[in-house]
């Protein structure tokens, strides 16, 4: 006979900067962690879920969204927002990936401080209303440069939505100045 397990009760979104350990000198020495990338805590489904439908509640209360055609998350980090938002808003979604594939529709961008720099989402048409999703925002570069590419191939972004918002960086203003809005669920401020 199955287990059966109590339902968790949901708690409240938390967040912070961690150093990061090991990295090269062209990477960012911080990482913001986070209650849902289940780094330090095991996260419970009810957590994700709640967090999803707060977000896309948030995100429709601060933003002139009007239709959406899909959610566009960034691989690692943007998958489990995506998800959580995807299914709190009943929308398709697509992950941008760094894998370059010979896929129709193709649009490479940069992720400035990573590793391998190059990421690619596919099937991008003309016309399409897409909504940025990403685990956290600190400078905005990647989110902006993902947006240009977009528009590029006259797709339309709508907005950018996060989990965090890294408060000491730019990027929040560097969105602004693309017309790109942002709706963060968690702040983190300079001390």
């Amino acid at each position: 006979m199955p287990e059966t397990f109590e339902s968790a009760t949901a708690v409240p979104f938390t967040a912070r900067v961690v150093e990061r350990l090991s990295v090269p000198e062209t990477s960012r020495r911080e990482r913001v962690i986070h209650s849902l990338d289940g780094l330090e805590q095991p996260v419970h489904t009810t957590d994700l879920i709640s967090v999803g439908q707060n977000l896309w509640k948030a995100a429709n209360d601060e933003m002139a969204l009007g239709p959406v055609d899909y959610l566009l998350g960034l691989d690692a980090g943007g998958i489990i927002p995506t998800l959580a938002v995807a299914q709190a808003a009943g929308l398709p979604y697509k992950i941008a990936w760094k894998l370059h594939l010979p896929l129709e529709g193709m649009v490479q961008f940069s992720e400035p401080h990573a590793r391998r720099t190059d990421v690619y989402a596919y099937g991008i048409t003309r016309g399409s209303r897409v909504l940025l999703v990403d685990d956290e925002i600190t400078t905005g570069q990647t989110l902006a440069n993902l947006a240009q590419r977009l528009r590029d191939a006259g797709a339309i972004p709508l907005g950018a939505i996060c989990l965090v918002e890294d408060q000491r960086h730019t990027g929040r203003q560097n969105l602004a100045d693309l017309s790109l809005p942002l709706t963060s669920l968690h702040t983190i401020q300079g001390d």
